[in-house]
């Protein structure tokens, strides 16, 4: 590259190696870099720019997809510190952003290099839709119930995330999932119990570091036992101390013991410790639990403040100065420039007017300035689009996610051996769903040999007109494979379809590929299959766990076992095998 750009070439032909290597394996730890020195880097801070550091901004796309003019006045006008992109399409063109950005950032008086963050739960597919490797939601993995395929999706992760310019993941999704209800959770999470939640989320924030990127277990103390959506609502929890101490908080302190370097927050309120204010806001959370009595000593910073749990309630200039002053570190500002304008302007004033003392924003400074130190990102500021491309989504990593897929995909029901069917007998299968049906009928397609036709209701709540099509539908088959979604409680309508279905007569298969629950909903279907890919937020088109489900249908083993419990039916721990 030009202009003495310094190319990632360390955590580049890191990730090269995995790709093209038989076995995933863990880069080295990171270290301190060679002449980076956080306590100097403070001496020499203007307070906007101390404040700048404290806020990470949500990037904003230019037509052309690159970052907008408003992305350049927030790096270079406001001095912020990190940021989170916004999804670009393809991993060179996430490298090229990249770059971008970070050469705003290399022309502000001190050159301070950006901390570039991503959502990446189920691998960088969640930010990045093209050309990455999508890999199963954590309670897929929790199905799988093995810590080394966690640790190899935190390196794949790692390596295709490095390779773009990413240092920093919103990972890994440490609540215990102990409500079905919970509308915001769900899959998301490992499972419902402690101990499977704190042994992988462990394993992964070990893999991440080793790989060489930040962990940040989430979302502190415990978002599992939540019946609202924190992005539309303020949701509370009313166990006593001794539940959030033996349910909710080991997969975190498992996670700093693993060693951690960054924590983000929870906007929901947690009873026993703060009655009135959510833990992102909360002195007695963050300070109080996480840092005196858990000793967490990283860097925290706060789930996005523009959700409603947090905006509606207390505006974005009241919610930043408090978040800080309860002990956060780093402001996640997701709204548009306004928002970043009003975080920035909000610290400033509270600094300038001794509302925030200069020793609490030093703290935080040096903990921004410490990470980007420990993790070498001056070093490694710039991305290769070439080798970002060749990285991800390689056909290694292809097939070390199906293999985690099928590990994944649980059989929870198959009475009479419905299952599997035979892929040699040529016989016409129909798929009918209400998401994502046509691409999951594309993949029993690939193994099925005989004809594949799919049908898809308008919503996830189909009309009896639409249920009369299917089954007019299902007249012409000679099998039936019911792709449900849930994010929740199952819509009536998909439990109507799957009994209208059942009830031609044809071998009918449903698959849940959200929730697991969906069986509670028409348990007299004779087969059902679990594939937890889909998560209620994003509605990504999980490829993965649809080539996974394809494949169990007819006739691969399924290495799944529920990791949660489907009341009344099928406990913890329950799957079949053929």
């Amino acid at each position: 590259m030009n202009g003495g750009r310094t190319i990632v070439s360390i955590a580049a032909a890191a990730a090269l190696a995995l790709a093209l290597a038989p076995a995933v394996q863990a880069q080295a730890p990171p270290g301190s870099a060679r002449g980076c020195d956080p306590d100097a880097q403070l001496a020499r801070m203007t307070d906007a720019e101390k404040v700048g550091q404290m806020v990470m901004a949500v990037t904003e796309d230019a037509p052309d997809g690159m970052p907008s003019d408003h992305t350049r006045t927030a790096i270079q006008d406001l001095q912020i510190g990190s940021v989170i992109t916004s999804e670009p399409r393809t991993p060179g063109l996430a490298a090229r952003y990249a770059n971008r950005i970070q050469d705003w950032a290399a022309g502000t008086r001190l050159g301070l290099p950006l901390l570039v963050s991503g959502d990446f739960e189920f691998g960088t597919t969640h930010n990045v839709r093209e050309g990455t490797t999508p890999l199963p939601n954590a309670m897929g993995l929790g199905a799988a119930r093995d810590p080394g395929l966690a640790r190899e999706a935190a390196v794949i992760t790692s390596a295709e995330a490095r390779a773009m310019g990413f240092h920093w993941n919103y990972a890994p999704v440490s609540d215990v999932n102990t409500n079905p209800a919970n509308p915001i959770i769900g899959v998301r999470s490992f499972g419902e119990r402690t101990d499977l939640v704190a042994g992988l989320a462990e394993a992964q924030v070990r893999a991440y570091r080793a790989a060489g990127m930040i962990a940040t277990p989430k979302h502190f103390p415990g978002h599992g036992d939540t019946e609202f959506d924190s992005h539309l609502e303020l949701p509370a929890v009313t166990y006593d101390r001794a539940t959030l101490e033996s349910v909710h908080l080991p997969p975190f302190a498992g996670g700093i013991a693993a060693g951690a370097d960054a924590i983000m927050t929870a906007h929901v309120i947690v009873k026993a410790i703060d009655p009135d204010l959510p833990a992102t806001l909360s002195h007695k959370v963050l300070t109080g639990l996480l840092r005196e009595q858990m000793g967490f000593r990283g860097l925290i910073v706060t789930d996005a403040m523009d959700m409603d749990a947090i905006d509606k309630h207390w505006g974005t200039r009241q919610a930043t100065v408090m978040a800080v002053e309860a002990g956060a570190d780093v402001i996640m500002s997701t709204g548009d420039y306004t928002a970043h304008v009003e975080a920035v302007g909000a610290l400033a004033d509270a600094l300038r007017d001794g509302s925030l003392s200069r020793t609490r924003v030093d703290e935080s400074v040096r903990r921004v300035l410490a990470l980007k130190c420990k993790y070498k990102v001056a070093e490694h500021r710039y991305a290769d689009p070439r080798l970002a491309e060749k990285v991800s989504g390689n056909s290694a990593f292809q097939r070390r996610a199906l293999k985690m897929g099928l590990a994944a995909t649980t059989l929870v029901k198959n009475e009479d051996r419905v299952l599997p069917f035979d892929p040699r007998d040529g016989k016409r299968t129909l798929v009918a769903g209400v998401v994502q049906t046509p691409v999951f009928a594309d993949e029993i397609a690939k193994v099925a040999g005989g004809p594949v036709e799919s049908w898809q209701a308008a919503t996830t709540n189909p009309t009896d007109v639409e249920i009369a099509e299917a089954v007019r539908r299902a007249a012409s088959a000679d099998r039936v494979v019911v792709a449900t979604y849930s994010s929740g409680k199952l819509p009536a309508g998909q439990a109507r379809l799957v009994e209208a279905l059942r009830a031609t007569g044809k071998p009918v298969a449903a698959v849940a590929i959200g929730l697991p629950y969906d069986i509670a909903s028409y348990p007299d279907v004779r087969a059902y299959i679990a594939t937890y890919g889909t998560t209620a937020r994003t509605q990504r088109i999980d490829l993965t766990m649809h080539k996974a489900a394809a494949r169990v249908l007819f006739g691969e083993q399924p290495g799944g076992r529920l990791p949660v419990t489907i009341k009344g039916l099928y406990p913890f721990g329950h799957g079949l095998r053929y």
